[in-house]
């Protein structure tokens, strides 16, 4: 037989005691349920009080928030670029991807769903849903935790705009109410609701029914159909716990709750909840419209654009409508010019740019990186290379514009300039400035022009002594160069003449392009229109307003492209002719680690850049043939232009100079000075007496820098 049980200490329990136990804790129950039915009473009551005398002190709750004094919460919006015939480039996220929409442009589903599942009697109450608070109230007291919330639309609106910092407490609910009353009373509901649904939250970075919209169907929220809209409205009040994308069954079931709400509040039909809840699938298809970008290099100079006259901020927050300059058909023309000539992916990098004469606008600007396809460097923009011999057009400009004439003889010969009178040619490194012709052949005395027919290293090396270099940089300067051109003491070298220093594919094609022009200079643009939130063009930064300025004589500007388009002809660019009226200059430097071709068209310009990007790498195999401007460079030139004059086709000539040249006798120090035999050199030359150049006041302070410009 089993023992009784025992109390403490062995005792048998006292029957009395355990009663009195009992009997205290079911009073404890009761003064508990007491308690919460009292609390819960005097809520309801205190509600009551507030309803039945139109909230006494009313006057005094609704001073403590003021509608006007406090600034929304800025939810920003997406900035979107667009091409120069319209299309979508891509868009410039903001923080929270958002991008507004009127009621009118949302599907009708969209905005009964909302209503439904947010707060069914939205057109019927006013700022506050008294007999919705009363109903989750007792909801709330009888699950014994919170099953239901009262806020409306309206006042979620107050909360997600006004209030920073959300919270439970009753102050920032009492905040909450006051708001929602004055925002109740200065907008209307049509207002309110498209304000509320164009800035809640829908999960994935997605802000607003359009975003949302996007996000998960890639479509317009006008075009949402009643189970899409149904799925996106529930979203909402748990983004995460109804996450489409990874919690699909959980969304379903969500979306049926929405339809049930909707039929509930006579917005559909049974047979319409029928069909909808009735398909399984939710159809999503992730939209890319926020993070994809047709010409990704082009963009990023634009953002950077925007970013200089706005700020990051604003570009990214601003809801900015970008309207570019750039023609998507040549974009296409470039990068096929491109594939069809380097199509390997051992190919190195190549870069177009290409601009309007007449006003500087950007036509095209786009790359290829076979190596690094996920490369985001604008190359165009701002990758800095050495030019080689296109460089020399700034010398023979500076020459022209001087007044001396490019039938001006100079001598092809070896060279060596060594103002210390220390350094040798022989020696590896050479430890003076010792420039060469690309195949080692001279022919003497020759004219400037043939010189540059010829990309002769040794003419142009001597005609950039005689102008000197800060004369050059100057000139370049003027036509559109605008990367620095200094070495890092400051000094202007005269192997920058050759090509040594580095600039840009848009530096060069800007100056080329003022070229085109007769010698005005038009600041390069790639923005024609930028639209602000509402609608409104800013006229105030200029956009689309051609900045031009002359900055050679018409006459100068001429003779330099008269020289250039026999270049193309009979000089180092007859790879790129294609029979029309054109003009331009090959580049390629030391060791082929950087091609170019710059050349334009009376309407166009164009800018071709290869080389690898990670580094001066020489190109000595590529496709069996070494790279040097007049192989690749010339032949996609030529293969962009003989197509892209069709959508540039005026003007058809060139300028016509207004006024004759003007030649004036110059003493050129260099001109015929300097030939020498070298004992590592085995060309055709035979050297005059050789004669030592004196250092003028121009050169002094020079550093030696190894030629980079050898080959044309």
């Amino acid at each position: 037989m089993t023992p009784p049980p025992r109390g403490r200490g062995g005792r048998e329990p006292d029957p009395l005691l355990a009663a009195i136990r009992r009997k205290r804790r079911e009073r404890t129950k009761k003064h508990r349920k007491r308690f919460g039915h009292l609390v819960a009473g005097a809520a309801l009551g205190t509600l009551l009080v507030l309803v039945v005398t139109g909230f006494t002190g009313a006057a005094v709750w609704m001073s403590s928030c003021d509608l006007n004094s406090l600034r929304p919460v800025d939810v920003g919006q997406n900035s979107f670029v667009y091409a120069a015939d319209g299309s979508l480039l891509g868009s410039i996220p903001a923080e929270k991807n958002r991008q507004p929409v009127d009621l009118t442009e949302m599907s009708k589903g969209v905005r009964h769903a909302t209503v439904a599942i947010e707060d069914r009697r939205f057109w019927s109450h006013g700022a506050l849903d008294y007999a919705g608070i009363v109903r989750a109230l007792f909801a709330n007291v009888r699950a014994g935790h919170v099953v239901q919330g009262g806020s409306t639309i309206t006042q979620q609106l107050a909360r997600n705009l006004y209030i920073k910092k959300p919270s439970q407490t009753f102050g920032r609910k009492a905040t909450e109410a006051c708001l929602a009353i004055k925002l109740a009373r200065e907008k209307s509901k049509r207002w309110i609701l498209n304000a509320y649904i164009n800035q809640v939250f829908y999960g994935n970075r997605a802000y607003g029914i359009e975003a949302a919209a996007q996000t998960y169907f890639s479509k317009r929220a006008k075009h949402l159909t009643l189970s899409q809209a149904a799925l996106l409205a529930g979203l909402p009040q748990a983004p995460s716990l109804f996450d489409p994308f990874h919690r699909p069954q959980d969304a379903i079931a969500r979306r049926d709750e929405v339809l049930r709400a909707m039929l509930a509040n006579h917005y559909i039909t049974a047979t319409q909840y029928a069909d909808a809840v009735a398909d399984r699938n939710l159809h999503l298809k992730a939209g890319q419209l926020y993070s994809r970008i047709r010409e990704p290099y082009f963009f990023s100079y634009v953002r950077d654009e925007l970013q200089k006259q706005y700020g990051s901020n604003t570009v990214r927050t601003g809801g900015l409508r970008v309207y570019t300059t750039i023609d998507p058909r040549l974009q296409r023309l470039a990068l096929a010019a491109i594939r069809n000539t380097l199509p390997d992916a051992s190919d190195p990098a190549a870069a177009i740019v290409s601009i309007n004469p007449a006003n500087g606008a950007i036509r095209a600007m786009t790359e290829v990186s076979p190596g690094n396809p996920k490369n985001q460097v604008n190359f165009a923009s701002s990758a800095r290379r050495q030019p080689g011999s296109t460089f020399k057009m700034f010398v023979l400009t500076t020459a022209i514009a001087e007044g001396i004439s490019p039938s001006t003889e100079y001598l092809s010969a070896p060279f060596k300039y060594d103002p210390s009178d220390t350094g040798s040619c022989d020696t590896t490194p050479p430890t003076a400035w010792c420039p060469q012709t690309y195949d080692h052949t001279y022919v003497g005395a020759t004219s400037i022009e043939n010189g540059l027919l010829r990309s002769d290293n040794t003419v142009f090396a001597r005609l950039t002594l005689d102008l000197g270099p800060e004369n050059v940089a100057s000139m370049a300067y003027k036509l559109g160069v605008r990367t620095d051109l200094r070495t890092s003491d400051g000094a202007y070298v005269p192997s920058m003449g050759l090509g040594s220093r580095v600039v840009t594919p848009l530096d060069l094609a800007s100056a080329y392009s003022t070229l085109a022009a007769g010698g005005i200079y038009s600041k390069p643009m790639a923005i024609r229109k930028v639209v602000l939130p509402g609608g409104k063009v800013d006229k105030e930064a200029g956009w689309g307003v051609a900045q031009r300025k002359r900055v050679i004589p018409d006459w100068v500007a001429s003779e330099v492209t008269r020289i250039l388009g026999e270049n193309m002809t009979s000089g180092t660019g007859v790879g790129a002719y294609f029979g029309k009226t054109s003009a331009g200059k090959t580049g390629t430097t030391d060791n082929y680690a950087d091609a170019w071709f710059c050349g334009f068209t009376p309407a166009l310009e164009a800018t071709i850049w290869i080389g690898y990007p990670r580094g001066e790498i020489p190109m000595l195999s590529v496709h069996g043939i070494a790279v040097s401007g007049p192989t690749f460079p010339a032949t996609i030139w030529k293969l962009f232009m003989e197509r892209a004059v069709k959508y540039a086709p005026f003007p058809t000539v060139f300028p016509v100079a207004t006024s004759a040249p003007v030649w004036k006798s110059h003493t050129l120090q260099y001109a015929m000075s300097g030939g020498y035999y070298s004992s590592s050199y085995s060309g055709n030359y035979s050297a005059p007496q050789q004669s030592t150049p004196s250092s003028s006041g121009d050169n002094q302070g020079f550093t030696q820098v190894p030629d980079n410009g050898k080959q044309p």
